[in-house]
């Protein structure tokens, strides 16, 4: 079969696939679950890379297949699904559609920036990145379920409680929309190493006490 199928790939397949999930989800307006996915597959992404490069005996059609399935992933985990969940919790309303669109055509220009940018890193280098050009587009993970819970708070505090309101239609589109000019935005940003992604996880899991203690 065409493809790559050993366990280099695994977590990037299973990360596609809960976001999917994630997808189906806010589709029928179960939000939490949809998060709770979305924020599955940002931590199978952060472990991917690793997990790949403990087999050393990849070819390089392997290597370039890695590059391209991760950021081929990503679009989907990271740009899709969270245009979808904005555009869905704002009741379908076109200025968040609008403002969907945009983002994803972002998270295209970044992930397919990134691929060009990361195949000439590799001819001159050989270990791993050290920092990245903009903000990644797997902080969706954690940005997307950070816009919902703002979104609630706000609710609750006005004492709506109804998501399909005015007001997260503008916090949800302002936010997302700055996501994605962050994504194309040429900045330079440290990349996480073990420390950072353990503050990540714990940042994640508070995220997860919030929304699901919360309801």
């Amino acid at each position: 079969m065409l493809g790559v199928y050993n366990y280099t790939v695994v977590m990037t397949y299973a990360g596609l696939l809960f976001s999917w999930a994630g997808v189906t989800f806010a589709l029928n307006e179960d939000y939490r679950a949809a998060l709770l996915c979305l924020m599955i597959s940002g931590v199978l992404d952060m472990f991917d890379g690793k997990v790949a490069a403990t087999k050393k005996n990849r070819n390089d059609a392997q290597k370039a297949f890695g590059i391209q399935i991760d950021s081929m992933s990503d679009m989907i985990c990271y740009g899709v699904l969270p245009a979808i969940f904005i555009y869905k919790i704002n009741g379908f309303h076109r200025f968040s559609a609008v403002i969907g669109g945009a983002y994803v055509l972002c998270a295209v220009i970044r992930l397919c920036w990134f691929n060009v940018d990361e195949a000439q890193r590799q001819t001159q280098s050989a270990g791993e990145r050290s920092e990245y050009r903009g903000l990644p587009v797997t902080s969706a993970a954690l940005i997307l379920p950070f816009i919902f819970i703002l979104c609630r708070i706000d609710c609750i505090r006005r004492g709506v409680y109804d998501l399909f309101d005015s007001r997260v239609e503008l916090w949800g589109s302002a936010i997302l929309a700055a996501m994605g000019l962050s994504f194309i935005t040429p900045f330079k940003l440290a990349k996480p190493h073990w420390t950072g992604k353990i503050i990540l996880i714990i940042i994640g899991l508070a995220e997860l006490a919030i929304l699901f203690l919360n309801k």
